[in-house]
């Protein structure tokens, strides 16, 4: 079982490179990290503003955090 669970989180590992890789540039530099967005980014709807890569970011991300947690607790 842990030898499954190593395949599948170097696969995630991989993925999740790959997606953050074939994402575009943001023009915007770190404006937006240090709140210089406007009050509709903050807005309710903000999971249909995404791009389709950066939902596939956010789930690939959410689930090599699992499995690395997964990894950590798991007795050997």
């Amino acid at each position: 079982m842990e030898v499954i669970l190593m395949v599948i989180h170097i696969i995630l590992a991989i993925s999740v490179v790959a997606v953050i890789l074939l994402q575009q540039r943001k023009q915007g530099g770190f404006g937006g990290v240090f709140g210089g967005g406007t009050q509709a980014d903050t807005a309710g709807g903000q999971w249909q503003r995404f791009t389709v890569l950066s939902k596939v970011t956010i789930i690939l991300a959410a689930l090599f955090l699992a499995t690395s947690l997964l990894l950590v607790v798991m007795p050997r």
